[in-house]
């Protein structure tokens, strides 16, 4: 299969299991366990499986100099972007939350050009706005975006969480172009563990694990397997393909993707608003995911 089909493929994937986690984690969370220590968790359980996963089937040494790298990466891909995710969602409202993660396709342009000096191309532009403008579409379908300043805290703390997965998407790709998805997941959810750990270790430790049923307990693997060792995985095989800016507009997806389950599920039906929104994210994603012809380059160079 081609390589640049085999990314896409594990986008479409990984970004699935990011639209059917939000049903599923806010089973979990906060009845069972609090976000904090559910964290804690899920970034104890990937870390296991990473850490399987690589010792046993592909051990790759790393450079000392990348060290400071994996650190910075487990700081702003994990930690951050965790913390400052279900706490934030905490203390906003879902559709104002999810609203304010649409920018991260949008940041993840902007840090590209800053950091790496990735051009942006006005197809590029024109793809994230039209992802942009679906994706709000179908977000807000379900209800108006609050602006008070009740959630104003809770929203910043989802952009602080968006702008942190941004930079990780950015200075993660290095990485990944030198080493194997395995030893960067490995070391960058090491640092992550370290970071995390001081947040969630006494919420962790006050969960009574008895009175949790066995659909929670399911629900708990599915997060800790699916949503972060797999997703993260298939992300990262694909960033080492594709450009972070294609990684991140497929945050554009996950409301489709929700909508399609909730319709296969019988709660919701498909009507000419989620088909305009889906043709608007789908076209945003092809042009921003376009790579530039051979002659292109040689004409911009």
């Amino acid at each position: 299969m081609n390589k640049i089909l085999k990314a896409h493929i594990s986008l479409l994937i990984a970004n699935l299991i990011y639209a059917l986690n939000f049903t599923i984690a806010k089973d979990v969370m906060p009845n069972f366990i609090l976000p904090s220590a559910f964290i804690l968790l899920r970034v104890m359980g990937a870390l296991f499986l990473f850490s399987f996963s690589y010792f046993i089937f592909f051990f790759q040494k790393i450079e000392l100099k990348d060290i400071l790298r994996f650190a910075i990466c487990g700081l702003f891909g994990v930690a951050i972007n965790q913390l400052f995710f279900f706490e934030g969602l905490n203390l906003t409202t879902p559709i104002n939350a999810a609203i304010v993660m649409t920018t991260n396709p949008i940041l993840v342009m902007l840090l590209s050009f800053i950091i790496v000096k990735e051009a942006i191309s006005f197809k590029k532009i024109l793809g994230i706005t039209l992802g942009f403008i679906g994706a709000s579409t179908l977000i807000l379908s379900d209800g108006a975006i609050d602006l008070s300043s009740n959630n104003s805290t809770g929203n910043l703390f989802v952009f602080i969480n968006a702008t942190s997965y941004g930079l990780y998407l950015v200075i993660v790709k290095p990485l990944l172009n030198k080493y194997h998805p395995l030893t960067v997941l490995f070391y960058v959810f090491a640092f992550g563990l370290l970071f995390v750990l001081p947040f969630g270790y006494d919420d962790l430790t006050n969960v009574k694990w008895g009175t949790i049923p066995v659909n929670i307990y399911l629900e708990i693997i599915f997060v800790v397997v699916c949503t972060t060792f797999i997703a993260y995985l298939l992300n990262s095989s694909a960033l080492k393909t594709l450009t972070a800016s294609t990684v991140s507009i497929y945050i554009y997806l996950q409301p489709i993707l929700a909508s399609l389950f909730a319709i296969f599920l019988g709660a919701d039906f498909l009507d000419e608003k989620k088909i305009i929104a889906s043709v608007l994210i789908f076209s945003g994603v092809y042009l921003v995911s376009i790579r530039p012809s051979e002659s292109m380059k040689q004409k911009l160079s």
